[in-house]
């Protein structure tokens, strides 16, 4: 099984990061733990879940700075 290189999860993470500023400014909110909907939020677990993968390239464990 090969590992997407290193722009696929920049890519990702520009594009969850995308998502997430809309959902904000479609709520008027200017961080999502001022929403309403904060717990449970897909959205913003999406961009969680893509900061991860774009810090540790995919790999469990460690992260490399």
């Amino acid at each position: 099984m090969s590992t997407p290189t290193p722009s696929v999860f920049e890519e990702r993470l520009d594009a969850a990061l995308q998502a997430m500023q809309n959902c904000q400014k479609e709520k008027a909110v200017k961080s999502c733990s001022l929403c309403e909907f904060y717990i449970g939020c897909e959205t913003r677990r999406a961009y969680v879940q893509a900061v991860y993968d774009s810090m540790s390239k995919g790999e469990t464990g460690g992260f490399e700075f």
